[in-house]
């Protein structure tokens, strides 16, 4: 039975926060995660979108992180080489929409976010594609967007590169309280924890359950999304939101980090139960269609390469990031929904110190960066030549439409959390994520995993259990490879 200082259950943005900023400490961490890999859930699908701070109600703990969670992404995405753009985001409002502009503006003053009302001439300037009926925008320019699966790999890569442990595919059974401790059991193993922190997002509730903590009620919500193409990118510079409503920011139009479009999201209450299913509807799809052309018109649907849902999960109006009353050295992490994305680096930053000063850890004398990685599209001429030269590996492209090298999928492979399921490869170096979605290149992929990983092409897993992609041989009839 393995013992551990601090034990974070949950694999994405927040726990991965935690647990980066934990493995800053002189101590023994461990980070237990359910599925295949870090950031599949609500860290897998949401709108990467770093957000100012003006939505927030002042005073609130997600005022608070987000402001200083934003403010610490130029410095975080540089140092762990994590794709973000500073674009900057509008809030579009109809001639009459001024007085709810001005209150957000109000608002972004009181958190202190740099943001100015600005009315159609600079709106176009900004955004030439915007509907003809905009006529007020919130614009705050330190808005930004980043790559949310990116940042959660990024962040776990970086905890292991200084000592922490990862465990996937350990799904958290049953928890007890000790004398000096917790007894974490998974479905594999047991551990022994100090200190426990809950950060499993849409799970959180169970994970209390387990212990005997109770939970608020959780409410969650089904996002419907559009991804474009890359060739779509310039229908639009910022982040452009409507004004909001009760059931959130509203439905946005925006780059991404990567280069594509994002459309979405909806907003769809869905049982508890059904909080980590994640499928798109009609009804859902239309409705961002319908949101979409009250902003950018322009937005030409036929460059849609994909569809997609994410789930968030709140509680109340605000995050709940306490440590429990009932159970001493008891971390819960509840309701972390927008603006989670832009809080994770200050959450994690604040959890990893109460954990700390509890268990009266003392900071290393530094952390050891990650190594630096070879990306074809970003380098020189000069630089594929001498890369090629040294590794051949790195002039053999796999993913066409987003020109993959066979070199950086073998670097995702063996990183410090090896990518070892098809959409790990994808999530890593974007092998996939082009015009025909790994049409051509998964196979490629596939080969490569089984290779690598030493195990039969029948056994190679697009990601979850259950999820093999060629366990049968066509030609011979239906019997297993």
């Amino acid at each position: 039975m393995k013992k551990y200082d601090v034990i974070v259950i949950g694999g994405g943005v927040v726990g991965t926060a935690i647990l980066r900023s934990l493995a800053a400490y002189n101590a023994k961490v461990l980070l237990l995660e359910k599925s295949s890999d870090v950031a599949t859930g609500a860290s897998r699908a949401n709108s990467g979108i770093v957000h100012a701070g003006y939505d927030a109600e002042t005073g609130t703990k997600k005022a608070y992180f987000n402001v200083k969670g934003a403010a610490m992404y130029p410095a975080l995405t540089r140092e762990l080489r994590v794709p973000y753009r500073m674009v900057g985001s509008l809030v579009a409002a109809k001639e009459g929409g001024l007085p709810a502009i001005k209150a957000l503006y109000e608002r972004g003053v009181a958190n202190g976010v740099k943001v100015e009302i600005i009315e159609r001439a600079r709106i176009e300037a900004l955004e030439p594609n915007i509907s003809p009926e905009i006529r007020y925008a919130l614009y705050a320019p330190e808005a930004g967007v980043v790559s949310p699966y990116k940042l959660t790999i990024a962040q776990a890569d970086h905890a292991v590169q200084n000592g922490a442990e990862i465990r996937l595919e350990e799904k958290v059974v049953s928890i007890k309280k000790t004398e000096d401790g917790y007894l974490v059991v998974t479905e594999k193993a047991q551990y022994v924890a100090s200190y426990l922190i809950n950060a499993a997002g849409a799970g959180a509730v169970e994970i209390n359950a387990l212990l005997g903590e109770s939970t608020p009620e959780m409410k969650h919500a089904v996002g419907d999304y559009y991804i474009l193409d890359s060739k779509a990118a310039g229908v639009v510079n910022t982040v452009v939101f409507p004004l909001p409503d009760e059931k959130g920011k509203g439905i946005l139009v925006a780059p991404t980090a990567d280069g594509n479009v994002i459309l979405g999201p909806t907003s769809r209450v869905v049982p508890h139960d059904e909080a980590e299913v994640n499928a798109v509807t009609r009804e859902g799809l239309a409705l961002v269609r319908e949101g979409v052309g009250k902003l950018i018109p322009k937005v030409d649907l036929r460059s849609v390469i994909r569809v997609y849902a994410g789930t968030r999960t709140a509680v109340g109006g605000d995050f709940i990031i306490e440590e429990s009353c009932k159970f001493k050295n008891y971390f819960m992490l509840l309701g972390i929904c927008s603006p989670g994305l832009t809080s994770a680096p200050a959450i994690g930053e604040y959890v990893a110190a109460e954990a700390a000063k509890s268990l009266a850890l003392t900071k290393k004398e530094k952390m050891l960066p990650l190594p630096d990685r070879f990306h074809l599209t970003k380098a020189t001429d000069d630089e594929i030549k001498d890369k090629v030269a040294s590794d051949p590996a790195f002039g053999r492209i796999v993913c066409r439409c987003e020109k993959v090298t066979e070199g950086e999928i073998l670097a995702a492979i063996h990183s410090p959390l090896p990518a070892h399921t098809v959409d790990a490869v994808k999530r890593r170096v974007r092998a996939g994520m082009g015009r025909c979605q790994g049409g051509f290149c998964r196979p490629r992929v596939m080969e490569i995993l089984s290779r690598e990983l030493n195990i039969p092409l029948s056994e190679v897993r697009l990601g979850e259990k259950g999820s093999e992609i060629a366990p049968y041989e066509v030609k011979d009839g239906y019997g297993k490879i």
